[in-house]
């Protein structure tokens, strides 16, 4: 039996070894300009739930990268990424509130939430857009935001 768990970490540390590298590959695609094949690449990692990969493709999308700029499709990728922890999707999501992009309309207390997270997660310029999207919120809107970030800080970020 021990022997079944040894094989099983090892397939396990093997195919993040993988993911890793092809996350790596993607990345060298973007930045060579070679969106289709970069979008290609990481489209399994997208859809098995990678949420780097699903950051990616929701920069693709909001940046028209490879495929038709569609604030939407971007959103709920960064959505996805963002749920699972990502700091830099986290901040795209705040970005997307605060201008109503994809949505019916802004949403400043969300804004404030997901920059709040994103900071909280480690991501150097969520602090500046914390500052900038407080400018134009009452003090209710940053205390009810500041609980919305208690709820998700609890299950997200358990040991921050």
């Amino acid at each position: 039996m021990r022997n079944v768990f040894i094989a099983g970490g090892l397939c396990l540390t093997l195919l993040a070894g993988s993911a890793s590298a092809g996350m790596e590959e993607a990345r060298d695609m973007m930045e060579a300009g070679q969106f289709e094949e970069a979008r290609e690449a990481l489209w399994p990692a997208a859809r098995s739930g990678n949420a780097e990969a699903e950051e990616l493709i929701g920069v693709m999308y909001a940046l028209g990268l490879g495929v038709e700029k569609d604030v939407e499709r971007a959103f709920e990728w960064y959505l996805r990424a963002s749920m699972k922890g990502h700091p830099g999707a986290q901040s795209g999501v705040g970005w997307y509130y605060e201008l109503g992009l994809g949505l019916p309309a802004p949403d400043l207390v969300r804004a404030y939430l997901w920059y709040g997270l994103s900071a909280i997660g480690g991501d150097p310029d969520a602090a500046i857009s914390i500052e900038e999207v407080a400018k134009k919120m009452t003090g209710d809107e940053i205390s009810r935001a500041h609980v919305l970030i208690d709820d998700y800080r609890v299950w997200m970020y358990p040991f921050r």
